[in-house]
């Protein structure tokens, strides 16, 4: 299958210093690869580089058949790239029903669609971003997200600050985009195990530098193997 997402020995990084080191990775479409590693590892960099907001320093990054390049954010979205960060970028002052409107669910049948997914945003489609809580705040954020009908989607740390009964509930959402709808989804995630539950494949990053991969199966079973990945000497 042709790659959607498409890394080859990638560095990138800020002030034209690498973070992420000699990286190559692919998500085809359908597919949910998580992308895991210990804190400072360049997971938030390699997103930030393919959705360019960050150079990409050497090598090659495409997604949806597009070179990436620093800048190209708008014309990354137009071919149909969606981005959850981290920081979940809301208007405090906007109702969460305003939020899908921006974001193109306009119509009914559009924002029928989301809410089918998330359905914990139905009832507060006329309250406002800031006085939700964090969860409701990170669901709307995804929300935006599938508003915009991607073909490929990069999510950072969906789980953050989330209760796990809750990071239970959102992942499988990821799972239901590849699977269902078709939609390649690269993941980062801190909840290892629960991301491997959902994951078609997964890669771990340390020091910047892809240090395990494999089909998420797999890689559940090999739990020293991870702990190496994990504990081994840690980047930036």
């Amino acid at each position: 299958m042709t790659a959607v997402i498409e890394v080859q020995g990638l560095h990138a990084g800020r002030g034209g210093v690498p973070v992420v080191r000699d990286l190559d990775l692919r998500v085809e479409q359908g597919e949910l690869v998580a992308l895991l590693g210990p804190n400072g590892a360049g997971k938030t960099t390699t997103l930030l580089a393919l959705s360019g907001i960050l150079a990409v320093l050497a090598g090659r990054a495409a997604v949806l058949g597009a070179a990436v390049r620093a800048g190209a954010t708008a014309r990354l979205a137009r071919l149909g790239l969606a981005h959850v960060p981290e920081e979940r970028c809301l208007f405090p002052g906007l109702t969460v029903g305003e939020h899908l409107r921006l974001a193109g669910a306009r119509s009914r049948p559009d924002r029928e669609r989301v809410l089918d997914q998330l359905p914990v945003l139905e009832p507060l489609l006329e309250r406002k971003a800031g006085l939700l809580s964090g969860g409701e705040q990170q669901q709307l954020a995804l929300g935006l997200a599938l508003a915009r009908r991607p073909r490929a989607l990069l999510v950072d740390e969906l789980s953050h600050g989330l209760a796990p009964k809750l990071v239970e509930r959102l992942l499988p959402v990821l799972g239901g985009l590849a699977h269902e709808d078709g939609v390649a989804v690269l993941m980062v995630e801190q909840h290892v195990q629960a991301a491997l539950g959902v994951a078609d494949r997964a890669a771990v990053l340390r020091g910047g530098r892809l240090v395990l991969e494999g089909p998420a199966s797999e890689l559940l079973e090999r739990r020293r193997d991870l702990e190496a990945a994990y504990l081994g000497a840690g980047g930036s």
